[in-house]
């Protein structure tokens, strides 16, 4: 840090030195008490994790020491095994053959094995208790070492941290003691200097608020002047414009026109009224002209009609003497149905017009649309239509008939490869499952019964099933939780190798969760047979992601496996991958 400039002005002294007196030293010394509070509490942990750390170790070498033990146990259950399976094999040889041993040896030697067997299966599970409970240790004693490493680490650090802080302590407490004695010697500097200030800025600000005064007022009298000066000079304007117009003259000529104007309109209202009553009077005598035409005219329309009548009924009383004695009554009866028959016919006659203009109007715009391009060659195109429509119609059969044939082949298909694949699963749960309660498992596939007759295609509702005595069970809550997962693992390698043509890879995330012992080294005995089958293919490849060593050593002992990649955590705690032999994994430690 370098040494504050003395050129620097002095109030800016005062507000650094300030900042660093109340901010600054008091944080720095809390985060000092802080820390060494926490160095003394991280050194008294770091003792007790020492004298974890060596219980654990010596705890971890007598687990180590157990294990050859083991190993050697698990060899000799591998050879009992193997024994058993020759004596298996020689009495399926001995089948038939007369034997003198008697029925009650063969079962007493039989109990004895089986006695046998249970005491050295129950001393192989306390052996693999024992193991599982001290690799759990060894597990512990791996985390506790690491965390005891990152807080060693940190303590570190905290250490570094601190040696800074304190000599960052002792720069600031030289510069301090600098500042101060600068401090003073500015405020003696400062306060004869400070009244003299306040003086001249208290004359200054009057001199401000008397000149802001005066301008204001002399602004207010000069915005008044021009207000003033504008007003006249628009009047002026008015006046000049109104002279050189002539207004005055203009006037008086335009009152005398008025003057006249008035009078003619006088006159001629005279005139009008006078009109009008000429008018009325031409008007009355018209009407009375008018109705004495038409009283005339009645007259002798009048005089007409009677002459007209008398002849007519002289003419009428002529007819009735030349008729003499004929039935009148009947004949008007006659007549009047006569025109009633007439008046239907003509009424029939002009709706059967109607009708036929129409259907003459409908046949002109038939054979107009028939003229068209769409309707030229209708019969053509009938029977175009009617090819594609039968054509179809076989073809539609022929569909049927494929469809029904395709849904048989699909079912048939169907039907084997559920054969397959129950086959292979069959096969991998005898050679995997060392249990006695289940001889094997499959997947049962039904019809779905509630599918309509709309429906095209069945529906199946597959189900996984254990077989034991002939006798089939649903797995779904009847099994343990390794079945489960050993099911499931089993289901899809046999899915894989029925489907998937050359199945280039084989990928397993944790497959040994909820398994047994026996199970496990089944799962890694089918495992190692899958890889001597698949050791011809090219594009094989078995992934396993697991925590269970055991079960990498168990892969280890065949000729296939000769390493395995581990994921740790360095000192930085951060993840890497090692590759680890097989050889060594008994060795290894993190």
């Amino acid at each position: 840090t370098n040494k504050p400039n003395t050129k620097v002005p002095h109030f800016l002294l005062r507000q650094t030195l300030m900042d660093l007196v109340e901010r600054d030293v008091p944080e720095l010394r809390n985060k000092l008490t802080a820390i060494n509070k926490e160095i003394q509490r991280v050194k008294a942990e770091i003792e007790e994790e020492d004298t974890l750390l060596a219980t654990f170790i010596s705890e971890g070498e007598s687990a180590k020491a157990c294990m050859q033990d083991i190993a050697l146990m698990e060899r000799y259950q591998t050879e009992l095994r193997d024994v058993d399976r020759k004596i298996a094999q020689q009495a399926t040889k001995l089948q038939g053959v007369d034997l003198n041993r008697t029925v009650q040896q063969v079962n007493q030697e039989k109990q004895e094995k089986r006695l046998r067997l249970d005491t050295v299966s129950s001393t192989v599970e306390l052996k693999r208790k024992l193991i599982q409970d001290q690799q759990e240790q060894i597990q512990q004693l791996k985390s506790t070492i690491n965390e005891i490493k990152s807080e060693k680490l940190q303590i570190s650090s905290n250490l570094q941290r601190r040696q800074q802080l304190e000599e960052q302590t002792v720069e600031l407490t030289t510069e301090v003691k600098s500042l101060h004695r600068e401090i003073k010697d500015a405020k003696d500097q400062i306060l004869p200097l400070e009244a003299t200030l306040e003086k001249l800025q208290q004359e200054k600000q009057e001199l401000i608020d008397t000149k802001n005064r005066n301008c204001k007022a002399a602004q207010e009298k000069l915005n008044d002047v021009k207000e003033k000066i504008k007003n006249i000079t628009s009047f002026m304007k008015e006046i000049e414009k109104y002279i050189q117009d002539g207004r005055e003259e203009y006037k008086e000529q335009k009152e005398n026109e008025l003057h006249e104007l008035t009078a003619q309109l006088n006159d001629c209202e005279k005139q009008k009224e006078k009109i009008n009553k000429e008018m009325v009077t031409i008007r009355q005598h018209i009407d009375t002209q008018k109705v004495q035409e038409r009283w005339l005219q009645d007259n002798l329309t009048l005089r007409k009609r009677k002459e007209e009548l008398k002849k007519v009924e002289e003419e009428m009383n002529k007819i009735l003497r030349d008729m003499g004695e004929m039935k009148v009554m009947e004949m008007r009866r006659e007549h009047q149905q006569l025109e009633t028959k007439i008046e239907d016919l003509k009424r029939n006659h002009n709706v059967a017009l109607g009708r036929q203009k129409g259907f003459e109007e409908e046949i002109l715009r038939f054979k107009k649309e028939l003229r068209e391009p769409q309707y030229k060659d209708a019969e053509e195109k009938y029977r175009e239509m009617m090819i594609i429509m039968r054509t179809t119609e076989l073809v539609n059969k022929d569909l049927d008939i494929y469809y029904k044939t395709l849904d048989q082949a699909i079912m048939k298909f169907h039907s084997m490869k559920m054969e397959e694949i129950n086959k292979i699963i069959r096969d991998l749960w005898r050679s995997t499952y060392r249990g006695q309660d289940i001889e094997y498992i499959e997947i049962r596939s039904d019809a779905d019964e509630n599918m309509t007759a709309a429906d095209k295609r069945k529906i199946y509702n597959y189900r996984v099933v254990m077989i034991k005595g002939g006798a089939a069970l649903d797995m779904r809550g009847r099994c343990s939780a390794g079945q489960k997962v050993l099911a499931s693992l089993i289901i899809r390698l046999a899915l894989a190798e029925t489907f998937c043509l050359n199945c280039g890879i084989l990928a397993l995330d944790e497959p040994t969760t909820n398994l047994d012992r026996e199970n496990i080294e089944s799962l890694a005995h089918a495992l190692v047979e899958i890889i001597k089958s698949r050791s011809q293919q090219r594009n094989f490849q078995l992934l396993i992601i697991t925590h269970d060593e055991d079960f990498v050593e168990l892969l280890g002992r065949s000729e296939y496996v000769e390493s395995f990649y581990r994921i740790r955590k360095n000192i930085d705690q951060c993840s890497e991958i090692v590759k680890c032999s097989v050889s060594s994994l008994d060795s290894y430690v993190s």
